[in-house]
């Protein structure tokens, strides 16, 4: 088979369970995939998404205590074996560069895959016009936006020359003008094939050919043309979760009444150690009890950095940022901040500190000074109201995206603090646990607290944000 060709797929009985977990993320899988066939895979949160498209990497080893159960073949070979037909692409560009360079970073595979020194840079140059990539090759990897990160993450894959290119939420944390240019990227992909797992399921549909829907331990409950599935089995899969074309779920009712604030920030700005621009250049706001406030903007726009200052995790360079009684949240140490302000980053993983979700949940209160009967009551309340109570005894980093994004929002509710700042709050929810956490958010809100959230996600900001603060180039647009 010539390298312009896709891969096949074939599923059998597939089933897969996590080291240390009873239920099986994936179970009674049967599946057949053509070569060159364009599939959207979708499911709700936890219905084995991620653990299907690593498996059919390669990434998943029973050593690791993990059991696998049926069959699972990409070009008849198992997955393990199949590893230089395939490429993935994972949510975050960040984990998969590696280099300061563009051009040095798509070389560093072909270098690994001992490609002839003489045929690298062609291919590099070659992957980086495929996917329409802005600048020159020796572009600082650093310098480059989330779109363009995509892309480059994108070219270092296409250089390999896959027959089957998997792809996991790779527009979840871009602006929608990064999005779109990754989204024309694989719009282009030639003969290859594709498996594309996006919650942003109209905008993906002219990118493929086919869609199949899975449940958790249940195998696919829908295949078939997209136009053909929505329409015979949207209603139901709507009920199950699954994202689907048409409106976004209801907004909550909000009450309006605001009180004193309880964050104000003056003129900060802040630059990271040895950047040569500020990632905030002079930002003004005011949070207010009661109130939701969307902070929004393009990649790269200081977003983030602007959630860490008003969450007290870094000092500003300039300016100042209080809480209600005038202290600066990051003087106070972890103990009196964790009960002040509740924070949940962008990575869940990135705040994750036990070995069990439930021993996770009682961190806070138990840093704040609960006793630990109290700090469990609290865990084991926060379990049942975000759906996590099946997960009480997994190992936060063996969740899904979406189960590890509600831990974190989970998390960050567990001391009571008055604020609460997050940071793309819904990012890998399915359709009704993104309701339940607007709904979370909103009671929040509405019970006294805030909220500081930014995000790309514009049905959220309708949805929620009482006001908008848009950020470009660190500066309030």
């Amino acid at each position: 088979m010539t390298s312009s060709e896709g891969a096949a797929i074939e599923a059998r009985g597939w089933g897969w369970r996590h080291a240390g977990r009873r239920a099986w993320a994936v179970r009674g899988l049967d599946l057949r995939i053509a070569p060159g066939e364009r599939v959207l895979l979708l499911g709700a949160s936890g219905a084995g998404k991620s653990t299907l498209l690593a498996a059919l990497a390669g990434l998943l080893d029973t050593s690791g205590g993990g059991e696998s159960e049926g069959e699972l073949r990409v070009d008849g070979r198992v997955p393990h074996d199949a590893r230089d037909a395939t490429g993935i692409v994972f949510q975050d560009p960040e984990t998969q560069l590696v280099m300061a360079r563009a051009g040095d970073d798509v070389a560093f595979g072909l270098e690994n895959h001992c490609v002839p020194t003489a045929a690298i840079w062609p291919r590099v140059h070659r992957a980086l016009a495929q996917v329409h990539f802005p600048y020159p090759e020796d572009r600082p990897t650093a310098a480059l936006s989330g779109g363009e990160k995509q892309r480059l993450a994108i070219a270092g894959v296409l250089a390999l020359r896959p027959r089957l290119l998997l792809l996991d939420e790779p527009t979840a944390n871009l602006d929608p003008v990064g999005a779109e240019l990754v989204r024309e990227t694989l719009a282009d992909l030639g003969a290859m094939t594709l498996v594309l797992v996006e919650h942003h399921v109209v905008q993906s549909l002219p990118l493929v050919d086919r869609v199949v829907v899975i449940e958790a331990g249940g195998g696919v409950v829908a295949d078939g043309a997209p136009r053909e599935v929505f329409a015979r089995y949207g209603a139901r899969l709507a009920e199950l979760g699954v994202w689907v074309p048409g409106p976004p779920p209801a907004a909550p009712t909000r009450r309006t009444a605001f009180g004193a604030d309880l964050a104000r920030a003056d003129d900060i700005a802040f630059r990271y150690p040895g950047a040569e621009t500020w990632a905030l250049a002079g930002v003004d706001l005011a949070v207010r009890a009661g109130e939701a406030l969307a902070v929004t903007g393009p990649n790269g726009s200081g977003k983030s950095t602007l959630a860490l200052l008003v969450a007290g995790l870094l000092r500003p360079t300039r300016g100042r940022v209080a809480l209600e009684d005038g202290i600066a949240p990051w003087s106070l140490p972890a103990r009196r901040l964790v009960a002040r302000v509740g924070t949940v980053f962008q990575d869940p993983e990135h705040q994750f500190v036990a070995g069990r979700v439930d021993e996770e949940l009682m961190v806070g209160p138990l840093r704040a000074g609960r006793y630990a009967p109290d700090a469990r009551r609290i865990a084991m309340d926060l379990l049942e109201r975000l759906h996590l109570t099946h997960l009480a005894a997994a190992n936060p980093f063996t969740l899904s995206g979406g189960e590890q994004r509600r831990l974190s929002v989970a998390t960050a509710l567990a001391t009571a603090p008055p604020l609460l700042v997050l940071d793309e709050p819904t990012f890998g929810q399915d359709r009704r646990t993104y309701a339940e956490l607007v709904a979370l958010l909103a009671a929040h809100c509405d019970g006294g607290g805030a909220a500081l959230f930014a995000t790309h996600d514009e049905d959220l900001v309708t949805s929620l944000a009482d006001r908008t603060l848009r950020l470009a180039g660190g500066r309030a647009a």
